[in-house]
C-alpha cells in the first residue's frame, strides 16, 4: 500500500478517534438518581444603628427604624435581632412593637457584625436569607450517548429550581421548622364532624322539573 494512503488512513483514525473520545467526554457521569443541582442557602446581615435613650427610643428614631424596615421589605423569614450594649429592656420593646407591625418577632442573640456599637446606640441587625441552585440550567452534556446509563447534568434543575424560588423561609430547606409540642386534634376532628354530619345533597330527592311553559 502506498505511503501517502497509509498517511491518509492514520490521520482518518485519528480524527475518528478524537471526535469518539470528545463525545465521550460530554456524556452524562451521574449514574444514581440524586440530583447533584442542589440548592444552596445564603444569609445575609442589614444592620442600622439607632441613638436610644433611658426611655428607649424617641420618636423620630422610631420613625427611622420604621421607614427602614418598610424600605428593607420586612417579612416572613426575615430574622431580626438587637445588639444593645446596655441591654436597656425599653429599647428592645420599642424596636420589637414596631417589628410586629410586620409579623416578625425579635430574635434572641445577634450576629457579629462588621464594627463596634458606640455608647448611645443600639444596633438592629435584619437576617435574610435567600436560596439559588448554582449551576443550572446545565446544558454541558452535547453527546446523545449514554454508556454510562446516567441522569443528565441538568437533571434536578426544575424542581430544585422552582422549590428554592417559592420556599417563603429558605431557612427551612436547612432544617424544617420545630413543632410546638400543641394538639391540633380537636381542630381537625371538629372540621371531619362537620363534613360527617353534613346531610347528602341528594337525600331530599329529586325535584318535579316540567317541560311544559
Amino acid at each position: 500500500m502506498p505511503k501517502a494512503i497509509n498517511r491518509k488512513l492514520a490521520t482518518a483514525i485519528a480524527i475518528s478517534l478524537g471526535l469518539t473520545l470528545s463525545a465521550c467526554g460530554g456524556m452524562p457521569s451521574n449514574k444514581s438518581l440524586n440530583s447533584t443541582k442542589q440548592p444552596v442557602v445564603e444569609r445575609t446581615n442589614y444592620t442600622l444603628d439607632v441613638r436610644t435613650s433611658g426611655g428607649g427610643l424617641s420618636v423620630p428614631e422610631q420613625q427611622r427604624l420604621a421607614g427602614w424596615f418598610e424600605a428593607m421589605d420586612l417579612r416572613y423569614g426575615d430574622r431580626v435581632s438587637i445588639d444593645d450594649p446596655s441591654m436597656s429592656g425599653a429599647t428592645r420593646s420599642a424596636i420589637a412593637d414596631l417589628a410586629a407591625r410586620h409579623g416578625i418577632l425579635v430574635s434572641e442573640g445577634a450576629p457579629v457584625t462588621p464594627g463596634y456599637v458606640t455608647p448611645g446606640t443600639a444596633r438592629v441587625v435584619l437576617t435574610r436569607s435567600t436560596a439559588h441552585v448554582p449551576g443550572c440550567p446545565d446544558w454541558s452534556a452535547k453527546s446523545d450517548m449514554n454508556y454510562n446509563n446516567a441522569t443528565s447534568p441538568g437533571y434536578g434543575c426544575a424542581v430544585n429550581g422552582n422549590l428554592a424560588a417559592m420556599v417563603a423561609n429558605p431557612e427551612d430547606l436547612i432544617r424544617g421548622q420545630k413543632g410546638t409540642g400543641e394538639t391540633v386534634v380537636a381542630t381537625s376532628n371538629k372540621a371531619i364532624g362537620s363534613y360527617r354530619d353534613q346531610k347528602p345533597t341528594g337525600e331530599g330527592g329529586l325535584k318535579q322539573v316540567s317541560s311544559e311553559e
